[in-house]
């Protein structure tokens, strides 16, 4: 099973909202198969504006964070054909332009779930569904991904 990542997952893996939220996040991280997790580039743009407006880093070091992700899991481009895709999906869902443009990118990488805390848990658009994988109870995909 494919897997996106929204952007709030890696700006937690990197501590920015604490050693707490940070250690769960990594251990989370570490469980998904890298071979089918992807980062949309939109994802990747984002980590770099948190990293640098949010958390102070210096832009060189969050450079080196961002490229660190990318190569770790494949990035998903940001076709014409997503932003299109991505336009539809914030007009009839009243989506962010932001969101749907990494919903978006996710749908036409194939991948069945994008974890993330701040979109709607359970929406599904494309064929992702969207999971938030800090739930108090963990969605039937995700668990049967992660087992017990």
């Amino acid at each position: 099973m494919r897997i996106a990542l929204d952007t709030n997952i890696l700006v937690y893996a990197e501590g920015v909202n604490g050693a707490l939220r940070a250690k769960t996040t990594v251990e989370l991280i570490k469980k998904l198969p890298e071979s089918s997790t992807f980062l949309p580039v939109q994802v990747l743009g984002e980590l770099f504006r948190v990293l640098v407006r949010k958390s102070a880093f210096p832009p060189q070091e969050a450079r080196t964070v961002v490229l660190h992700w990318q190569d770790t899991f494949p990035p998903i481009e940001t076709s014409p054909s997503v932003l299109v895709a991505a336009l539809d999906a914030a007009a009839d869902h009243g989506l962010s332009i932001w969101d749907a443009i990494i919903l978006s990118a996710a749908a036409a990488a194939g991948c069945r779930l994008l974890l993330s805390e701040d979109m709607q848990e359970g929406f599904t658009w494309g064929g992702v569904t969207v999971v938030n994988p800090f739930a108090a109870k963990r969605h039937d995909l995700l668990a049967a991904l992660l087992g017990p």
